[in-house]
């Protein structure tokens, strides 16, 4: 507002002074009667003896606005409370379920891949004459009994063990990826929901504020000493917060489910009431989080493994150009001859071995096949290692950010936007300040509390990230 205009109104709230008010006020005996009640209302208000919901002594007592920072309105809430939740999920979430049953299914594949194929058993008749079809004519002709073995090349069951062992290892590293990546999103909602929550909190304190302001401006109009456009504009300001409060409450809605979700909550879950969290005093470097990373991280380690198995089965690709082995064992056992007169029995024990003979066709292939899926994950691994160590700069940037713009509005801005809102509460008062700064003023406050309160959240969620990069979201909760 320029100082022409300020000085018009000015001017007019004078000239309505000394005429005693707005045209309409000496009309009729109500208006007079009015004028005196809010009169007496408007003195002692500025005495500090009026007190309303959550409000007292605006004008004598500024400073008793309700306007404390963000941690300090609602106690903080232990870091027992997200790690309930965390061990809920841990219990309950099916995710989380679903992985630990296949590392459980990769863990029994180990024994079967480096045992031996199953021995086979043979019975039958060993040349028997057509003509007669007699059992004992023929000194060849015999009962048999046989048992056969296959033996692969040395040092090939061991390596189909050790390829089964590193599926495993892979399985398990994906279940601790997967623990870590739903306790992150238990973390973030969390986060979210304890932001609109404190949102809701600081928008509904200075709603009240403001509706205290608009009584107020509406007691000074009254008695000529306001302007209805302050009234017009007090009451916009109180729509507009009215509709931000329905927009949080909707937003808070479809949180709590997709927390609930996360933990593995169905049904009517009961609400979840998370506390602002608070500031951390230290962050590790870069270069050390990587090194924490390169240890932990279960994606990665996983990759590793990947390439561990591959080194695995290119090994037992080149062993297939060795033969296997097969043992056969027969027993013949022949009846007595035409005389009665006792056969011997016989056995037979035979060794055969396959020609690995198609090797261009068949072997080469699968040696090749072995190389690329080793190459493969060498490459993933250098790719995530390197996205890794990106996300983590960002992090750790939006981490050193948030922390230094909390606690800029801790130390600075809000006490300053506090200071400033007193002062403009003071000269309203006795006419100064114009209803329009005062309500800006007010508003200025309502927004860097949000804002200081978003900075924390954001610098927890950056924590929550840089957890999960590193590997160390199941350690605990921030």
């Amino acid at each position: 507002m320029t100082s022409k205009m300020r000085r018009k109104i000015e001017r007019n709230d004078s000239l309505q002074k000394r005429a005693g008010g707005p045209p309409w006020a000496h009309r009729r005996p109500e208006f007079r009667l009015r004028r005196r009640l809010i009169a007496a209302a408007l003195a002692a208000l500025a005495s500090g003896a009026w007190a309303g919901d959550s409000y007292v002594a605006i004008a004598a007592s500024p400073v008793r606005l309700q306007l404390a920072a963000a941690g300090d309105s609602a106690a903080q809430a232990p870091a027992s409370a997200l790690r309930r939740l965390i061990e809920d999920a841990l219990a309950h979430n099916p995710e989380i379920a679903a992985a630990s049953h296949e590392r459980e299914a990769a863990s029994h594949r180990i024994s079967p891949a480096g045992a031996l194929d199953d021995p086979m058993f043979e019975a039958g008749l060993i040349n028997v004459p057509v003509q007669p079809l007699r059992l004992n004519r023929e000194d060849m002709t015999m009962k048999m009994l046989g048992i056969s073995q296959r033996f692969p090349y040395p040092g090939k069951r061991a390596l189909r063990e050790e390829v089964a062992a590193k599926d495993a290892e892979s399985a398990a590293f994906g279940y601790r990826e997967t623990v870590n990546r739903v306790v992150r999103e238990i973390k973030l909602t969390y986060y979210d929901l304890a932001l609109v929550d404190r949102s809701i909190e600081v928008v509904e304190r200075n709603r009240r504020l403001v509706e205290q302001l608009l009584r107020i401006a509406e007691g000074r109009y009254s008695v000529g000493q306001g302007a209805q456009a302050d009234l017009l504009r007090a009451q916009t300001q109180l729509a507009k917060m009215s509709e931000e409060l329905l927009r949080m409450r909707r937003e808070r809605r479809t949180m709590q489910a997709d927390l609930a979700r996360a933990i593995g909550r169905s049904g009517e879950a009961a609400p979840i009431q998370p506390a602002m969290p608070g500031l951390e005093p230290t962050l590790s470097a870069v270069e050390e989080l990587r090194e924490t990373a390169l240890r932990n991280r279960p994606q990665l380690l996983g990759l590793k493994t990947l390439i561990d198995k591959g080194q695995k089965a290119l090994d037992l690709a080149r062993k297939d150009y060795y033969p296997d082995f097969d043992v056969r064992f027969q027993y013949g056992l022949r009846e007595r001859d035409l005389e009665a007169m006792r056969r011997p029995d016989v056995f037979s024990l035979t060794v055969a071995i396959n020609l690995p003979v198609w090797g261009k066709q068949k072997l080469d292939p699968k040696v090749a096949e072995a190389q690329a899926m080793r190459e493969q994950a060498i490459s993933m691994y250098q790719a995530q290692e390197n996205e890794l160590v990106a996300k983590l700069r960002q992090q750790v940037a939006i981490a050193e950010q948030s922390r230094e713009s909390a606690k800029l509005y801790e130390t600075g801005i809000l006490p300053q936007a506090r200071l400033a809102l007193e002062s403009a509460l003071a000269a309203y008062r006795v006419n100064r300040v114009d209803f329009p700064m005062l309500l800006d003023s007010q508003m200025s406050v309502l927004n860097y509390e949000v804002n200081h309160a978003a900075a924390v959240v954001a610098y927890n969620k950056a924590l929550a990230e840089i957890d999960q990069l590193t590997g160390n979201s199941i350690a605990g909760p921030r």
